[in-house]
């Protein structure tokens, strides 16, 4: 493969691309990836292409997000290909930072969102959200975008972006993609490519365990009882560990015992050695 797309390694040299781009008239989109792109990913680009005229994606895998015990060693690396896959996208630019450049000697401050990353996937992954938020806020402030896209499977990290956003006055647009999801219902994800032909089959009932806890709920079933059912549905197809089945409020991620507007019902578990979430809106 050719990497036909332009890439840039700093920040500065990110931030006066865009400023010239702005300077031009030109609105600018950013998508933020750690790469190993899917259909997913490139679907956040073709949303991002809705919002502006340019697209800009970054990869960059951030170490300060992973637990001392997660894969960060084996998560998949794929620059070149990746650049070949946003290129075809319409991504005009890929901002491609090493470490050594996001957390240089001295680096000491870091973002904390309150509360939202204590729920759901924070707690069995301690400090992870804090080293979402503070590459985010570092992403967000280097290419100074009027609009960044963010896939909405990852809900919980979507909802503290957003926090963080409109607490720090950020200035950048943020907005959602939708789930991109293979034929069988199974969300994308870079960690699929972990699951072996078995698992694969299996973690299905991540998504069909969503579907039918929210029918029964829908259908009049308490919910307590739709969320065990829909454990029951996750443990026996061999989930390793369910971290959570739970009925959601999609802004504030409180857990709710009835259904209401914005509810979402969020999923987390572990199938083989691969840890896989989804969610889906109650209505």
């Amino acid at each position: 493969m050719t990497n036909t797309l332009p890439t840039l390694r700093t920040p500065a040299e990110l931030r006066a691309q865009v400023r010239a781009w702005q300077a031009a008239g030109k609105r600018v989109a950013f998508v933020p990836t750690m790469g190993a792109l899917h259909a997913g990913h490139l679907a956040l680009v073709t949303k991002g292409l809705t919002l502006a005229d340019v697209v800009v994606a970054s990869i960059f895998v951030n170490p300060k997000q992973f637990g001392p015990n997660e894969d960060l060693a084996r998560y998949p690396r794929d620059e070149a290909g990746d650049a070949v896959k946003l290129a075809g996208a319409g991504c005009s630019l890929l901002y491609a930072p090493d470490v050594a450049t996001m957390y240089p000697p001295g680096f000491a401050s870091f973002v904390r969102v309150g509360g939202l990353p204590d729920l759901l996937c924070g707690r069995v992954r301690p400090g992870h959200f804090d080293g979402v938020a503070t590459v985010v806020a570092k992403l967000l402030s280097a290419a100074q975008a009027d609009a960044a896209v963010f896939g909405e499977k990852d809900w919980q990290q979507l909802a503290i972006v957003k926090r963080m956003s409109a607490d720090l006055d950020i200035g950048t647009e943020i907005h959602g993609c939708a789930i991109v999801r293979d034929d069988d219902g199974l969300a994308l994800s870079s960690r699929n490519a972990y699951l072996s032909a078995d698992e694969r089959s299996r973690a299905l009932a991540l998504p069909q365990a969503l579907q039918a806890t929210r029918a029964a709920i829908l259908g009049g079933m308490p919910v307590a009882a739709a969320l065990a059912a829909g454990e029951r549905t996750v443990k026996s197809a061999g989930f390793v560990r369910l971290d959570y089945l739970e009925l959601v409020d999609g802004e504030t991620l409180h857990s709710l015992g009835t259904q209401g507007p914005g509810a979402r019902l969020m999923v987390a578990g572990v199938i083989g050695t691969t840890r896989l979430i989804d969610n889906i809106a109650l209505l």
